[in-house]
């Protein structure tokens, strides 16, 4: 009995909490048990870009943005320049376009448990990559090799993210587009739902999306979920968790480790009108997270916080 107790706990260890029949959290739509759950060599690293600077960034460009680009920042010199991207043609893990320019795609399936070495593996086969080459999936990694995102990376680099209105990017301007590309470009195109970057001084990874009968604001956030939720509740009880006048939070999602607050907003007013609330609402969570240190929650905090935690969003 004592082993098979110690057993079991060494699963759930490894698992990280998630139950084997619960949806894993690759994103295949399969079971955990059924998916990186089933080999004990491929446990799933729930929060694969943490050390990141880049981190909430590279949660937003995987999950929702549609079409997006931005350069690595690479920490080896000289190496050859690569572009992270949301997701490229026939959702290819990299490419070297014909002109040479090298991508990474975000929005793929992943090889194992741990998507920052998948995309770190990706990383090196674009960098040395002859032009014209596509790569299906990451290579798998060599026996002993523990190479991720983090060791290419510079950590406290953020990305500079250019969101693009459809996917012609992935052709040379001189090419022609021909093929089951071009086929992808057309089904990848009528699939964009139209989304803009709220910026503003202290915001980042923070996106406007119309969905189509009504547009939110969605924000991937760098706290740890409970201090986060924590920080929302204070601020719900005091009526200040929205984004001002024609805004309501909605609720959250879980990506790769972080938490992403998602608040239904005005489709009449244009994204930049979002910039001064986020900030705003971004300035009174920065006071919310260092008040928890020397105020606990209230009890009417407290019931706000369990409240939210429970307000899950489904993306489409």
């Amino acid at each position: 009995m004592a082993k098979r107790t110690a057993a079991k706990r060494k699963n759930q260890a490894a698992e990280g909490g998630i139950g084997p029949r619960q949806p894993c959290p690759c994103g295949s739509g399969k079971r955990y048990k059924a998916c990186h759950g089933g080999s004990a060599a491929d446990v799933m690293v729930i929060r694969p870009f943490e050390g990141l600077a880049a981190e909430p960034e590279l949660i937003a460009l995987r999950e929702f943005v549609p079409s997006a680009t931005a350069a690595l920042p690479l920490a080896e010199t000289g190496a050859r320049p690569v572009t992270v991207a949301t997701v490229l043609p026939m959702a290819a893990a990299a490419l070297v376009r014909t002109d040479g320019a090298a991508f990474i795609g975000l929005q793929v399936q992943t090889r194992t448990g741990d998507i920052s070495g998948d995309l770190a593996r990706a990383l090196r086969w674009a960098q040395t990559a002859e032009p014209g080459n596509a790569l299906s999936v990451a290579p798998a990694a060599a026996e002993g090799e523990t190479l991720r995102l983090q060791d290419l990376l510079v950590p406290d680099a953020r990305l500079e993210v250019e969101l693009h209105a459809d996917f012609s990017w992935w052709i040379p301007a001189d090419a022609e587009q021909t093929g089951d590309v071009a086929l992808s470009l057309e089904r990848a195109n009528a699939a964009i739902m139209p989304t803009e970057p709220v910026v503003a001084e202290g915001v980042h990874a923070a996106y406007w999306v119309d969905a189509g009968d009504k547009a939110h604001v969605r924000w991937v956030r760098p706290e740890q979920e409970e201090r986060l939720l924590a920080a929302l509740a204070r601020l719900a009880v005091r009526g200040e968790h929205d984004l001002g006048e024609g805004s309501r939070y909605a609720g959250s999602f879980r990506a790769h480790g972080l938490l992403v607050p998602v608040w239904d907003v005005d489709r009449e007013q244009h994204s930049k009108e979002w910039a001064q609330p986020a900030a705003a609402l971004g300035e009174r969570l920065t006071s919310a997270l260092a008040s928890l240190d020397e105020e606990p929650l209230s009890e009417a905090e407290r019931r706000s916080r369990d409240g939210l935690r429970g307000r899950q969003v489904t993306l489409r």
